[in-house]
């Protein structure tokens, strides 16, 4: 990938400054248009009906009287999509998640949807559809789902053999032997930890606009964190031609992992298609709830054993996630990076992916390793105290390194863990002292991050502005970020840059803006298509000054003659070559696809002192820390922005946040009112500390940043509760009834 250039720019011009965001003034002054802003003319007004039952076999629907009503122009059920359950599972899944088949899985599975000329109308339409359902028992709780005796959840959900029948997976990672290791251990500690699902919480709900045409050709605009992947998913779910679809994103008002999936969108594309026209579909803040989704619940057995000097001899984890109705990957998430932050000789993780009752569970930032997270940590933290040893220094002395072998396999290169400690052990916060009530945790976290397939346009006009279009969303800042890596290699200033995400049909694929990897892998598309640019501004400034292309070198925005013998030739500027380009060749333009590798592993250590009132349990953050390894942060204010929102995120989740069903399997908490994140109000200036350990894989250094900064704090914030209360906290949200529990409990011995 012509890393031979790696650290050519370290003296950076460009990139580490923080130039104003390119979106701003469009997105206060309301001008920014989000997935509810677009309309086509003609556009219908789309609908769903959700089932009310937990779990309830579709015995038939009557859609008639909604068809018969004046304005409705199509009613959608099952029977008019693709019958996809002889070919890929995962895309029957997918499917009939988007609308139930025979079987609604869960509260809020869409049953039937319906296209109308306003929405007064396709509410009425749908109070006309009478569906019969046959309720079946359900389930919605991790540990009633994962006992023997527990309703089923799904036929054909795959068992393991001699695993209750709700388990769809196992997965199994680790070296050495554990039993070994616990042998050799002077303290052993085993626990158990509950988290309770939460919702990624974004405050733009879920929008699009579809249109299908009579010749095959669609369109679909729609609030993503990736247009190709939705083109994919969209076209494969309904037989349409990938070819003939056009997706184009909106602005995004957060997605956090949960606009990699579709929900709605294949609904509104089948509708326009049998209705001819083109739909418009909004969710609801109670469908974003009920029909979209959450991050697991998990419940997680940890068993660790660590000498007196505190050297942990062995690791054990047993990591049960949920998924919804339908099997996934998140166990295997949860136990590739439960240890994955320490150097262990013994070590052995297994997830096991749970089905129940609820809405399909979708990726939600760092997916599954916040919770393994706080069972590690939260261990680590009780086995210092045991030992007498700072909790840090527990840390420091088992810190994963250049060479480790991970828990989960893979041998780390450079990687930054051990100076984020180390900065975590210099902060003043770390030194400051605590009032009454008040407790400190630490807590550490790692992503692998990911890169993926990454195409970049970057057009030079004759003016010598340049038009820079990546295919990957902006979700945190990446068109600044990618406007001043563009700028530093070009050598040029940063107001001569612009970015534009591309729509489906502009540009080759790219992969969703998932996995830390936006930055990571436009900012890589970014640099080689400013390099091949180059080599055209050289060629052209070596045809206007009449000299071989090896005499030219490129430096500072300018072509320079090279050599004694050119010395009184000018040098040319950017924009000297941009407006001869006409005459010397025609556009120049400079392009790049690459399937990215080397992502570089990204590690992160949070402090967090916390005052609770023993009385109501009531809590409240006073001070929280946030240091991580960004590699290089190439825009440091939305490097700092990643780091404070992952740790907002956590907090909330930590404290308040939760999916509460009742006995009837049905959630009783869908909206902001009862399903409370933290608000500004809520929280303290959340400090922050970049440590740059470059990236050997990128020439700038560059690792991802957006999803470790919400993998420490549901530990952190928990250790730091313990602390104040005196009682180990092992199930989150702590809420206050559950610490004037834990209170009542220890009291009560």
């Amino acid at each position: 990938m012509g890393m031979d250039q790696t650290f050519k720019n370290k003296a950076f011009k460009m990139v580490g400054t923080r130039p104003e965001r390119p979106d701003g003034f469009d997105k206060v002054t309301g001008r920014a248009r989000y997935g509810a802003d677009f309309n086509m003319p003609g556009q219908l007004v789309g609908r769903i009906l959700r089932s009310p039952h937990a779990h309830a076999r579709i015995k038939s629907i009557d859609t008639s009287k909604a068809e018969a009503l004046q304005g409705v122009k199509a009613v959608l059920t099952a029977a008019d999509l693709p019958d996809l359950s002889d070919g890929d599972s995962g895309l029957f899944n997918t499917l009939e998640n988007c609308m139930a088949r025979t079987v609604a899985r869960y509260d809020g599975h869409a049953v039937a949807a319906v296209a109308a000329v306003d929405t007064r109308t396709a509410k009425e339409a749908l109070k006309l559809i009478k569906v019969d359902y046959e309720v079946l028992p359900h389930v919605t709780e991790i540990e009633d789902a994962i006992k023997d005796t527990a309703p089923v959840v799904r036929e054909n959900a795959k068992a393991e053999a001699g695993l209750p029948h709700n388990i769809g997976s196992t997965i199994e990672f680790g070296h050495g032997d554990p039993e070994t290791g616990f042998k050799n251990a002077d303290v052993v500690i085993e626990r158990t930890f509950k988290t309770e699902q939460s919702h990624q919480g974004y405050i733009e709900p879920h929008a699009c606009v579809g249109n299908v045409n009579a010749d095959g050709t669609a369109e679909l605009w729609v609030c993503t964190q990736g247009a190709f992947g939705y083109r994919q998913d969209c076209a494969s779910l309904l037989g349409l031609d990938v070819s003939k679809l056009r997706v184009t994103s909106s602005e995004i008002g957060g997605g956090f992992g949960g606009k990699t999936h579709v929900w709605a969108e294949p609904i509104a594309l089948a509708l326009s298609r049998k209705a001819g026209r083109p739909v418009k579909l909004v969710l609801s803040r109670e469908e974003v709830f009920r029909g979209t989704g959450p991050t697991s619940a998990t419940k997680i057995d940890v068993k660790i054993g660590v000498t007196k000097d505190g050297r942990i001899t062995a690791g054990y984890a047993d990591c049960y996630y949920t998924s919804g109705p339908y099997p996934s990957v998140w166990a295997e998430l949860g136990a590739t990076t439960a240890f994955s932050c320490y150097d262990l000789e013994h070590v052995k993780t297994i997830g096991y992916e749970v089905v129940v009752n609820r809405p399909k569970t979708a990726a939600y930032r760092a997916p599954s390793a916040p919770m393994a997270a706080f069972a590690i940590e939260s261990v680590l933290d009780e086995l210092a105290e045991k030992i007498g040893m700072d909790p840090l220094e527990l840390r420091i002395k088992n810190a994963a390194k250049e060479g480790t072998q991970s828990s989960y396999g893979p041998v780390y290169g450079p990687i930054g863990f051990g100076e984020t400690l180390a900065a975590a052990k210099n902060h003043p916060h770390l030194k400051a002292p605590l009032g009454k009530n008040q407790g400190r945790g630490i807590a550490c976290g790692y992503w692998f991050n990911i890169g993926g397939q990454t195409c970049t346009d970057l057009n030079i006009g004759v003016d010598g502005t340049v038009t820079l279009t990546i295919g990957t969303v902006d979700v945190g800042g990446s068109r600044a970020s990618m406007s001043l890596v563009a700028a530093e290699e070009l050598g040029i200033p940063y107001e001569q840059v612009r970015t534009v995400v591309a729509d489906t049909s502009s540009l080759g694929h790219n992969d969703m803006t998932e996995g830390s990897r936006g930055t990571f892998s436009s900012s890589l598309t970014t640099i080689f298509a400013a390099r091949n640019a180059i080599e055209i501004l050289r060629e052209r400034a070596a045809l206007m000054l009449g000299i071989p292309v090896d005499d030219i070198v490129w430096e500072g925005g300018e072509a320079r003659a090279k050599g004694d013998s050119h010395g009184n030739l000018p040098a040319l500027s950017l924009k000297e070559i941009a407006k001869a380009a006409p005459k010397t060749g025609g556009p120049i333009a400079g392009h790049s696809e690459i399937t990215a590798d080397g992502a570089g592993a990204s590690f992160g250590t949070h402090i967090c002192d916390v005052e609770v009132d023993p009385e109501t349990g009531s809590t409240r953050v006073v001070r929280y820390t946030v240091i991580q390894d960004a590699g290089k942060a190439v825009h440091p204010d939305y490097v700092e922005g990643q780091f404070q929102g992952g740790a907002v995120q956590g907090i909330g989740w930590a404290l308040n946040e939760e999916y509460i069903y009742g006995e009837d399997g049905r959630l009783q908490n869908p909206g902001f009112l009862d399903y409370r994140i933290p608000v500004c109000s809520d929280l303290p200036m959340i400090d922050t500390h970049i440590v740059e350990v470059p990236n050997p894989n990128h020439p700038y250094g560059v690792r991802g940043v957006g999803e470790t900064p919400i993998v420490p704090p549901l530990a952190a914030v928990a250790n730091a509760v313990s602390h104040a209360i005196g009682v180990r906290m092992t199930h989150i949200p702590m809420s206050p009834p559950r610490i004037v529990a834990a209170l009542e409990a220890a009291k009560a011995g």
